[in-house]
C-alpha cells in the first residue's frame, strides 16, 4: 500500500507542478524546477512531499500573486528566501534564496536543463548548481541531500569547471562531497577538486 501511495502522490506532485508551471510561463516569470523532483529526472528517484521551483529574487512577489489569482492558496512563509503555495494537499515551495545565499542568477537561467513530466519539457535547474546546493543543504536530518547530489555527480555530464566556480561559496562543503564520490569511483577531474580544496584552504 505504502508504494501505491506514494505513486499517487507523486503523480498529483506532477499534476500541480504542470499548472503551476502553466501559470508562471503565462505570465513571462522563468523557473527552474528543483529539490526532489529535479534529482528524480538527473540522478536517483525517490520519493518527495513537494514542488521545489526556483525564481529570481525579483520576479518572486509577482510570481506568488500570479499563483494566488490562478486559484492556490499562498503564503509569504519567510522574506527573506521563500514563499509558499498549495493546490489540494500539494505544496509548492517558491524559492528566491536557496542554502547558502544561491539565487536564480542569469547564468543559472541559461544553464538549465530541460526534464520531462508527462512528455513535456520543464526548466530545471543545472545539475552542477544542484550538486553544489544539496551539497550545502546536507544535514544530519537530511542525509537525502549528500545521496542525492552522489546521484548527480555518477550519472556524470557535469561541466566541472562550472561546477566549481558556483562552488565558490562554500568549497570545502563542495569538495568533501567530491572527495567522497571520487573515493567511490565516480569520474571527478583532479583539477577542480584541488581548485576547490586551495580555495578552501585544505591544500
Amino acid at each position: 500500500m505504502t508504494g501505491e501511495r506514494e505513486e499517487r502522490e507523486h503523480l498529483q506532485m506532477e499534476a500541480v507542478l504542470l499548472r503551476a508551471a502553466d501559470v508562471l510561463d503565462k505570465v513571462g516569470i522563468d523557473y527552474a524546477v528543483m529539490g526532489g523532483l529535479a534529482s528524480a529526472a538527473v540522478g536517483r528517484a525517490r520519493h518527495t512531499h513537494d514542488v521545489d521551483l526556483f525564481v529570481s529574487n525579483e520576479d518572486a512577489d509577482s510570481g506568488l500573486e500570479a499563483l494566488d489569482q490562478a486559484g492556490f492558496r499562498t503564503e509569504r512563509t519567510d522574506e527573506e528566501w521563500l514563499y509558499k503555495a498549495f493546490w489540494g494537499d500539494v505544496m509548492v515551495d517558491l524559492i528566491f534564496e536557496s542554502t547558502g545565499g544561491i539565487t536564480f542568477d542569469e547564468e543559472m537561467r541559461r544553464r538549465r536543463r530541460p526534464i520531462d513530466v508527462r512528455d513535456r519539457e520543464l526548466p530545471a535547474i543545472p545539475p552542477e548548481d544542484l550538486v553544489v546546493i544539496k551539497a550545502l543543504a546536507h544535514k544530519e536530518h537530511t542525509p537525502r541531500h549528500w545521496f542525492d547530489a552522489l546521484a548527480v555527480i555518477e550519472a556524470g555530464d557535469l561541466d566541472y569547471e562550472y561546477l566549481a566556480r558556483r562552488a565558490r561559496v562554500n568549497p570545502g562543503r563542495v569538495a568533501s562531497l567530491l572527495l567522497y564520490a571520487r573515493a567511490s569511483g565516480c569520474d571527478v577531474p583532479e583539477e577542480q577538486l584541488r581548485e576547490l580544496l586551495a580555495a578552501a584552504g585544505l591544500l
